[in-house]
This record gives structure tokens, C-alpha cells and sequence, in this order.
């Protein structure tokens, strides 16, 4: 499985383009046109990329490496809670986008699948780290027995938010290109 979560890890950019394509172009299974239904997919994706927002205004550019480069074991702001928060954002994101496109029977699948392929590549990082740090061996396995976690040891300084909006700009035009997009798709 840690193989596969490299190649996810390297690959993890293009690798939502089939659910984009999905969410973009499938009409089967539409649940009827609802304000409401929209506005909770908007809602849950823009709750998404906020839980990006804060992780990546703590955790730096460094979440946009795809080489096994990766940053130190961060505790602080939304990793206090959660162990891998941009990955949380990244799920709720997309189930958004497939919620507003009104394709419900989207959401579950998307759901699943992205929790299957960010378990593999959480697992290829944690090898990768403590293949580095033999020595942070022990707190690292504190910090990650559960997904959720109340561990804040790393209190590392946060990042500017123009350093942060700067890192997700790309994440930022590509929900805007989304929802464009998708507006487009439900006029029709």
C-alpha cells in the first residue's frame, strides 16, 4: 500500500480530474433542481477549502510538493485536531461540488474514494518520516494514533495569510473555473 501511496502522493493534482469530469458532465441520477441542495454543495465545498485555508496558513507551500520532501510534523492549528486536515478539506470539497451539481449519489462514492486513496498516502508519508526521523519515532505515533487529536507540542509559526492565499491560488481558480463551469452545466 506505501507504494501506491507515493504514486498517489506524486499524482495527487491530476488525479481528481475524473471526478471533475464527472461532476461536470453527468446528468444521470440528477436529483431535481433545489436552492437549497445548491447552496448546501456551496456551502460544504467553501467549508472545504476554508479547512485548507487555515491547514496550509500553518503547514506553508510545502503542501504542494509532489516529492517525498515533506515538512516537519506539524500540531498546531487545525493538525491540533485533526491529523491530516488538508486531505478532510480536499474530501468535503468534492463532495460539495458533486452536492451542487445536484448528483447526491455522487457524494458517497466520492466520499469513499478519496478516504481510500488519502489512506494509502497518509501511509506513504508516515513511512517517509519516520524512515527520516527514526529518532521523533515515538511522538509522531502519539500524534497519530487517531485520526482526531488533541495534540498540540508543534506550535510552529503560522505563515502569512498572503503566503497562504498565494500557496492555494491555484485551488482558489480552480473552485472558481469549477463553479463557473457547473453554472454553466445547470443552465442547460
Amino acid at each position: 500500500m506505501t507504494h501506491l501511496g507515493g504514486w498517489l502522493f506524486r499524482h495527487r493534482t491530476i488525479i481528481p480530474l475524473p471526478l471533475a469530469i464527472a461532476v461536470l458532465l453527468l446528468r444521470i441520477g440528477e436529483a431535481p433542481p433545489s436552492k437549497w441542495l445548491i447552496a448546501s454543495g456551496i456551502g460544504l465545498t467553501l467549508t472545504g477549502e476554508a479547512i485548507r485555508l487555515w491547514a496550509v496558513h500553518h503547514i506553508g507551500a510545502i503542501s504542494r510538493t509532489r516529492s517525498d520532501r515533506l515538512g516537519p510534523l506539524i500540531a498546531a492549528g487545525p493538525f491540533a485536531v485533526v491529523r491530516n486536515p488538508l486531505y478532510l478539506g480536499n474530501i468535503a470539497l468534492w463532495a460539495g461540488f458533486a452536492m451542487a451539481a445536484r448528483l447526491l449519489w455522487l457524494v458517497p462514492v466520492i466520499v469513499v474514494l478519496l478516504a481510500v486513496e488519502y489512506h494509502a498516502i497518509v501511509r506513504w508519508e508516515e513511512q517517509v518520516l519516520e524512515a527520516r526521523n527514526g529518532e521523533d519515532r515515538g511522538a509522531r505515533r502519539t500524534h497519530r494514533e487517531n485520526v482526531f487529536s488533541a495534540n498540540s507540542a508543534n506550535s510552529a509559526v503560522a505563515f502569512s495569510w498572503r503566503e497562504t492565499l498565494f500557496s492555494e491560488r491555484g485551488t482558489l481558480i480552480a473552485i472558481a473555473a469549477g463553479f463557473f463551469l457547473l453554472w454553466l452545466k445547470l443552465r442547460t
